[in-house]
């Protein structure tokens, strides 16, 4: 009988505890909203999500890449206004307008991708940025698309004139519980495509073009194309949640769908959590987007103070721990994990061989 127990022990004990760990969070997230109902606490979880997925996105390029783009926020206006526009002009549906509006959006990266990636370090950053402002400022005055007033959403609503809940339209005025849902799905689709990312050729790719970018040409890569791609990636998914994002607020203008301030919250996420990992997107928006939250409720919306805050914890983590809160916790975990065999012989040779010698005066 024991021994019909040995393969499922074995199966165990090669899983690790930071798998185990994200299975119990996946788990808990799952089953939170059944057990706390609060709309506050379920409106905050929806947007952690959204801005982890943001993160996450923006993770791929300048995480992975090492292009640090602060003009992100582009594509998720382009995600927002296509499928809003067609909603309002096309009675389309949002699931086929979230798709339209990601591939105008790699199109969009692709055309902005092959000038500006020939600029390197802050200047690239430079770039992005103006071409936010831009591209905020032609938003404003196209009066197709609502300009600076921006645009409303209509309700679905039935029969009798009143606002219904709708999958087909991903609207829900009475039961909020499946934005929920589909801000988590997001969320999870940008981590896997991350870790897809990070195990394949091309992940390898863009962290040597990240290192070195001359020393990766030199051995072959095509480095112009790999950091298309990560732009691509970055772009399309950012349309996804900006889709997303326009039915859950019903509302969206070019000021909060392109503005430099979204694009700066979204890359300081992901440099507080760790860029270049997995997890750290994910942990920056759990710390920020609720202190984020409590500065908004207690200084009541002053933006300056929030960023204020956003940059200060930014630059106590890069003096800290440049690799952000996922290199923190490493650090903190290596110091308390016992010595193996080895590094405990080793350590006590160096330590003996650091011992002062006497000398003659």
């Amino acid at each position: 009988m024991t021994r019909d127990f040995l393969p499922v022990s074995r199966q165990l004990s090669k899983l690790s505890w930071p798998s185990l760990m994200i299975g119990l969070v996946a788990l808990v997230l799952l089953l939170l909203p059944f057990v706390f109902s609060n709309p506050v606490l379920l409106d905050l979880m929806v947007l952690i999500f959204v801005y982890a997925g943001l993160a996450q996105a923006w993770n791929i390029l300048g995480g992975y890449a090492g292009q640090i783009s602060l003009g992100n926020a582009v594509f998720f206006g382009v995600g927002a206004y296509t499928s809003t526009a067609l909603i309002r002009d096309a009675q389309i549906v949002p699931w086929i307008g979230g798709l339209a509006g990601s591939f105008l959006a790699v199109i969009l990266a692709l055309i902005i991708g092959y000038p500006v990636f020939r600029l390197r370090g802050h200047y690239f950053a430079i770039a992005t940025l103006a071409i936010g402002e831009i591209a905020v400022a032609v938003a404003s005055d196209i009066n197709l698309i609502g300009g600076a007033s921006g645009l409303t959403i209509p309700f679905v609503r039935d029969a009798s004139g009143r606002p219904t809940d709708s999958w087909l339209w991903l609207q829900f005025n009475q039961d909020r519980l499946p934005y929920y849902f589909i801000a988590f799905i997001l969320m999870v689709f940008c981590v896997l495509v991350t870790i897809l990312l990070d195990r394949t050729k091309p992940g390898f790719y863009l962290r040597a073009i990240k290192d070195d970018q001359d020393a990766a040409r030199s051995l072959g890569v095509h480095v112009l194309r790999y950091k298309q791609l990560a732009f691509a990636l970055s772009a399309a998914l950012t349309a996804l949640i900006g889709t997303f994002y326009a039915q859950y607020i019903l509302f969206i203008d070019p000021p909060s769908t392109m503005g430099l301030n979204l694009s700066v919250l979204i890359s300081l996420i992901a440099i507080l959590g760790g860029v270049g990992t997995i997890w750290g997107p994910i942990i920056g928006a759990a710390v920020l987007i609720p202190l984020g939250e409590v500065t908004r409720a207690e200084f009541g919306g002053a933006g300056a103070i929030e960023l204020m805050i956003y940059g200060g914890l930014v630059v106590l983590i890069s003096v800290v721990q440049p690799s952000g809160l996922m290199g923190l916790g490493q650090r903190i975990r290596h110091r308390r994990a016992p010595l193996t065999e080895p590094e405990a012989r080793a350590a006590a040779a160096s330590s003996s061989q650091e011992k002062p010698h006497a000398t003659l005066d």
